[in-house]
């Protein structure tokens, strides 16, 4: 066992789940943040535990040939949003990839073999076009008081509340910084105060930025510890004054909490809404919607789904977790019919308005769990499905989920999944019960992170996929004989 503040000469060799490189020294592990993989550093164990530890890096002595020379964000380190910026791109797309047939052949139990034959590669941003930075359409930022008294803004340093003062964080879009940079101000200039989470103490909290890639619409929703903002109108004044400024909202959040959104929109000014598109669908998004954050790799990631789901006009298709209707209304350009299942209520009247926005009237959303709504709907209204899509939160599926999905025995399953892990659980589940993995595709949503979506499509085994016998009649009769 290590000791701590010793210092150690570690090669790393993977990447945990949180980023940290993985070394050992004489069979011990350590967990060393910012180190990638192929670097050899010197670290100082901070921590240790009996089997592993968590040391930091103090010097890398040889960099990996997959380090980059100068990581683009200088609060890379501190900040707990970028957890392999240090990596090049490619490496990073490698990793993903691994890391995805990794989970499944180990907790989803793929046979290598199988994978081999149906995996493609990791679907990566265009490096010619948009490079892994500048893609996200949403921030949110935690707005705080510095050690000098002054109201800063930024994102936390990794597993801690301490706010990293950033108002240029280089995978949101420029026009961030502008807005930060307003308010800000405003809020020296009227002196009003920053939440403080320890006293509960303070009016502004968070603000969230949103901004449409091919509408250029931008929304501001500032989530206060509050009903309202002194000298609320100056601020709307100055926010306004900035090209593309669609939407200005108040959230009240009140709560002692570390969920960010109060459950109240407050409009200030413009409409509650900014319009976006992925691909030809055209969708509403307000303060509290599920939307995904990386439109380019969204429409690739859509794009496969609609592909995997075989379409031909004449399918019924159940999208569950469908928040504001994004992959539904892409499946209903093609389908026959689709319903969609969702939780949250104002991502439902979303969908509706989402479907009526674009003419598609074959479609119908439901509100609830879908664990309770697909087996009502199913056993009491006999509502069957060709397709099932589903696309659940980074916990997977429910187990009663997948056993009514089992149970409508639909032709095709396409599951869209952020976290591979839950997803090789519930796909190892699906395949022990009639059915079979097709296909398998990495998608990157979100480069310099470790987060990574897949796409899979399962269908039905048929009785020829299961066995195969070979005989020999004329043997057969002389044993029979």
């Amino acid at each position: 066992m290590m000791q701590k503040n010793e210092l150690v000469k570690v090669k790393i060799e993977d990447i945990g789940v949180g980023g940290e490189g993985i070394g050992k020294v004489d069979g011990y592990t350590l967990f060393i943040k910012d180190a990638i993989i192929g670097d050899v550093v010197e670290a100082k164990v901070m921590k240790a535990k009996k089997n592993y530890g968590y040391a930091r890096l103090m010097n890398v002595l040889t960099p990996s040939e997959d380090r980059v020379e100068e990581v683009v964000c200088p609060m890379a380190r501190k900040c707990g949003g970028c957890q392999i910026q240090e990596m090049k791109y490619p490496a990073q797309l490698a990793f993903k990839e691994s890391k995805v047939r990794g989970n499944l052949e180990r907790i989803g139990e793929v046979p290598g073999e199988l994978l081999d034959e149906i995996m493609h590669p990791v679907v990566g941003m265009d490096e010619e076009g948009m490079q892994p930075f500048r893609y996200r359409n949403k921030a949110q930022f935690p707005i705080g008081t510095d050690k000098d008294g002054r109201v800063t803004a930024g994102f936390y340093a990794g597993r801690t509340h301490s706010i990293i003062g950033n108002t240029d964080c280089v995978l949101g879009v420029e026009v961030n910084e502008e807005i930060l940079n307003c308010i800000l101000d405003f809020m020296e200039e009227f002196e009003i105060p920053a939440y403080d989470e320890v006293k509960h103490k303070g009016l502004v909290r968070h603000v969230l930025l949103r901004y449409g890639f091919k509408t250029d619409e931008i929304m501001v929703c500032l989530v206060i510890n509050g009903k309202t903002i002194p000298h609320c109108h100056d601020l709307v004044g100055r926010l306004r004054q900035i090209p593309g400024m669609t939407s200005i909202t108040l959230s009240s959040n009140t709560a002692k909490t570390n969920v960010i959104m109060g459950d109240t929109i407050r409009l200030l000014w413009g409409q509650e809404f900014i319009t976006d598109y992925i691909g030809e669908i055209k969708y509403q998004i307000s303060p509290l919607s599920f939307y995904q954050v990386n439109p380019v790799q969204t429409e690739k990631l859509y794009g496969l789904a609609l592909d995997y789901a075989g379409l031909t006009g004449n399918e019924t298709v159940w999208d569950l977790y469908c928040g504001i209707g994004t992959i539904s209304l892409f499946l209903a350009q093609k389908a026959k019919f689709v319903r969609g299942v969702e939780i949250v209520p104002a991502a439902i009247e979303n969908a509706k308005e989402n479907a009526k926005l674009n003419g598609l009237e074959n479609t119908e959303f439901f509100v609830g769990k879908a664990e309770e709504v697909l087996p009502r709907e199913y056993k009491k209204n006999g509502v069957y499905a060709d397709v099932i899509v589903v696309d659940p939160p980074r916990k997977g599926c429910d187990e009663t989920l997948l056993e009514t999905m089992i149970e409508m025995n639909p032709e095709r399953i396409v599951y869209v999944s952020c976290d591979s892990a839950t997803l090789a659980r519930d796909l190892k589940y699906l395949c022990a019960r009639g059915y079979e993995l097709r296909k398998v595709c990495p998608v990157d949503q979100f480069g310099m992170t470790v987060h990574v979506e897949t796409v899979v499509l399962l269908s039905q085994q048929k009785p020829d996929d299961t066995i195969e016998i070979d005989l020999d009649l004329d043997e057969l009769d002389a044993t029979s004989a």
